[in-house]
């Protein structure tokens, strides 16, 4: 604990926020408990997840926040007015979560997701879940693709625990976030690795409610795994397309040579990107650029 900081305060691990309070994990224990928001003056005393908080927990056995401690880092997404707002702190790692069928998989929402974490210049993995439900050619066609990228990719059944002993490896000693969108099977993973149960959720107004919705802290080593509802969304925002497709890993090296340097990937003539495509560069991979840079600011839901 830092020097400036009392010994009665606890250290504790903001795992989701509502208007006046947050569910936090102190140090040592895993269930997250509701804490209440102290009025305090400064601009950045509304936390995130991932934050480190300073707490006190009074004689009724209610926890109280006091102080945020410096953030290492800070995660942003772009709002459609041009704003950007801190959706989380000191995550070094997204985990993105897909279901090969039931859900369909859904190029775009990886893509945008990938995207995202190299715009944030922080590190993706890759998880593809229910694997039964493809066959074995389809299931390692998506897997080769992004690992062919340079991403961490990770094929796991949690119902039969395969993959979930590679998973955990992956994220040991990371401070992560876990991402997909409904159906994909992000709880029975987070259960596989350890991570408790449903304890509450936090309404827009702050009060905590018993739930099925939840705030949900896994510590795997040293480092963390949260699934919040406090990060449902992301969006890229406005993007142009030079910003865009240096997001697309594969896209890098080859968009110096095309024949306009301003050339945005989609209909110009001498266009190195549009050439690769089904070489170099995935057909859905593409589909997915094109989505993207047609949608100014799109949204994909996770919960």
């Amino acid at each position: 604990m830092s020097a400036d900081v009392p010994l009665e305060l606890r250290r504790s691990l903001v795992v989701s926020i509502g208007r006046n309070a947050a569910w936090v994990a102190l140090d040592g224990e895993s269930v997250p408990r509701l804490a209440q928001l102290r009025r305090m003056r400064g601009p950045r005393f509304m936390p995130v997840p991932g934050d480190v908080a300073f707490v006190r927990v009074l004689e009724d056995g209610s926890t109280v926040v006091e102080r945020l401690d410096a953030r290492r880092s800070s995660l942003t997404r772009r709002t459609s007015a041009g704003r950007e707002k801190t959706i989380a702190a000191n995550v070094d790692t997204l985990a993105v979560v897909a279901a090969l069928d039931n859900p369909p998989f859904r190029p775009v929402v990886v893509d945008t997701l990938v995207a995202f974490t190299e715009l944030e210049r922080i590190e993706a993995v890759v998880v593809l879940t229910k694997p039964d439900l493809v066959s074995t050619d389809v299931a390692e066609r998506r897997s080769r693709l992004y690992a062919s990228l340079g991403y961490r990719t990770v094929t796991a059944d949690p119902k039969h625990g395969d993959g979930i002993e590679g998973l955990r490896a992956v994220l040991t000693g990371r401070t992560a976030l876990l991402c997909g969108v409904s159906g994909v099977g992000k709880s029975s993973i987070f259960r596989a690795l350890g991570g408790q149960g449903s304890v509450g959720e936090l309404s827009r107004a702050g009060t905590g409610r018993q739930t099925t919705t939840s705030a949900r802290l896994c510590r795997i080593g040293d480092g963390f795994l949260i699934d919040s509802p406090g990060v449902a969304e992301f969006g890229l925002g406005a993007i142009s397309a030079l910003e865009l497709a240096r997001a697309f890993v594969e896209m890098v090296p080859l968009a110096p040579h095309c024949r306009f340097t301003d050339c945005t990937h989609l209909h110009e003539p001498g266009c190195a990107i549009r050439e690769a495509i089904g070489t170099g560069i995935a057909e859905d991979r593409y589909a997915s650029y094109c989505q993207i840079l047609h949608a100014p600011s799109p949204h994909v839901i996770v919960d």
